[in-house]
């Protein structure tokens, strides 16, 4: 997710777009023509996380985890290329086609690290380690925003540089990850190599006693071997994976309609309405930053402690609050005089909650409720959504904002009450639970304990080698 204030580094990129078009034609970009520019390249990073969403599938199912994340690379590298070089070849062009390919790579990567980070773990470390993205999401937010500080990189001389960076971490991948294993379900259920699997897993746990894990691993296979690839046109027809498709949908649109982007837009407002001068403002967002840091890591060390359902639970129940309290604030900043204080504490208390349960669980979610064969679909339909609701946000926030002002945050409170209604009422605790565990509770809620195996992904795996026979006898 991509949080955006209207900055002075919006201002130098609509100048740099002024001057090279003046360059060209002799004349400058009226305003609306300007605008429109600007709204491109804006959107054009959040619709190429919805076309990288949609290539997810296809890769991982190809190369494998580990090498759609190799691949990805060529989508952070080039562009970083092209962006750093915009100033001198003189072309927004460049920029505009950039933040195309940067979204992709971002859509590829949110969805395609969870994926590999949750076949990797052990079920105990499971959502520490599916967190863990998110830390480096949120750290990712923080460094730019320090690099942005008018005094580095947010200046006339500075911004090529500043889009440039985006191409380091990517390096960093290329010179790391081929050191690391493949997913070991990847490389049992999906290529049959059960040596290479369980080199895989020896490595990963640091002991040669990985039989258990590859018992379940096997367990897994057998339970899908009738459904073969689930894609995403059977997996919204499957009435085995009914609860999962509408959880995942529910839980994706929630986080990114639950009004975090509002939230960074209205920040710099309320610091200075707050008495914050413009220039202190910038420092106040990295300290926001860091707050987000700062809880997305609690997050790590909670999740297994507490479960996922009850951080869903708590992030959007603040985040309800927080929007509801805002509001108020908001209407009456001008009438009573600590009421901007309010409206901070509102937005820290906000960044909090949505850091603890609504940014890093649902994409640990989609790996734990849905089996290998259609894991690669789920988180398809996932990140669509994900990015289709953050694009939406981007294009119709600014309209609300104007036509209902402070009260737009009340749409927002609605999204995330409904969205706490439905976890409590639906979604189940995951935690040190196996998939196949899981995908027992999901199976007795869709109800398909009856249907036949060859038309489901799921059905009752054996609890013993008796019952092993049964079911390959049964079939």
């Amino acid at each position: 997710m991509e949080q955006q204030n209207p900055t002075k580094k919006e201002g130098l990129m609509k100048a740099f777009y002024n001057e090279t078009y003046y360059e060209r034609n002799n004349n400058y970009i009226n305003e609306f023509s300007l605008t429109l520019l600007w709204s491109v390249s804006v959107s054009m990073f959040p619709f190429g996380g919805f076309i990288g969403s949609l290539m997810v599938g296809p890769l991982v199912n190809k190369l494998g985890r580990k090498g759609t994340l190799l691949f990805n690379n060529i989508f952070s590298i080039v562009p970083a290329i092209l962006m750093g070089c915009s100033e001198v070849a003189r072309s927004f062009e460049m920029i505009i086609v950039s933040r195309l390919l940067v979204g992709i790579c971002a859509g590829l990567s949110s969805n395609v690290v969870p994926m590999y980070l949750g076949e990797l773990a052990p079920k105990n470390l499971r959502g520490a380690l599916g967190v863990v993205p998110q830390v480096f999401i949120t750290i990712g937010i923080l460094v730019a925003q320090i690099f942005g500080l008018r005094s580095l990189l947010a200046n006339k001389e500075g911004w090529p540089i500043l889009l440039g960076l985006t191409g380091i971490p990517a390096a960093l991948q290329l010179l790391f990850l081929p050191f690391f294993p493949e997913s070991p379900r990847y490389l049992l259920i999906q290529k049959k190599d059960e040596v290479a699997a369980r080199n895989a897993l020896k490595r990963l746990r640091g002991w040669d006693d990985v039989g258990s894990e590859m018992e379940e691993i096997w367990q897994e296979d057998e339970a899908e071997k009738a459904a073969g690839f689930i894609s995403v046109l059977k997996l919204f027809s499957m009435r085995s994976l009914r609860w999962q498709v509408i959880s995942i949908i529910i839980l994706m649109g929630g986080q990114q309609l639950s009004g975090v982007n509002a939230i960074y837009y209205y920040a710099d407002q309320i610091y200075l309405s707050a008495g914050v001068n413009d220039h202190d403002v910038q420092y106040v967002t990295v300290g926001t930053g860091a707050v987000n840091v700062l809880m997305t890591v609690c997050a790590v060390f909670v999740v297994e402690l507490l479960g996922r359902r009850v951080l869903l639970l708590l992030g959007f129940s603040v985040c309800f609050t927080a929007c509801c309290v805002l509001t108020a604030a908001l209407a009456l900043q001008d009438t009573i005089s600590w009421m901007p204080y309010v409206s901070i504490t509102c937005i820290i208390s906000y960044v909090i909650g949505h850091a603890l349960g609504p940014s890093p669980i649902p994409a640990l979610l989609i790996t734990e409720i849905f089996l290998q064969s259609s894991r690669p679909s789920a988180f398809m339909v996932g990140g669509s959504i994900h990015w289709l609701s953050n694009f939406t946000v981007g294009l119709i926030f600014p309209f609300i904002q104007v036509g209902l002002g402070p009260y737009s945050f009340i749409i927002f409170a609605v999204i995330c009450l409904l969205t706490t209604v439905y976890i409590f009422q639906v979604v189940p605790e995951t935690k040190a639970k196996t998939f196949m565990e899981i995908n027992q509770i999901f199976t007795k809620m869709n109800k398909v304990s009856e249907v036949h195996p060859e038309k489901e992904e799921l059905k009752d795996f054996p609890v013993s080698a008796s019952g092993t026979n049964s079911s390959r006898g049964a079939c």
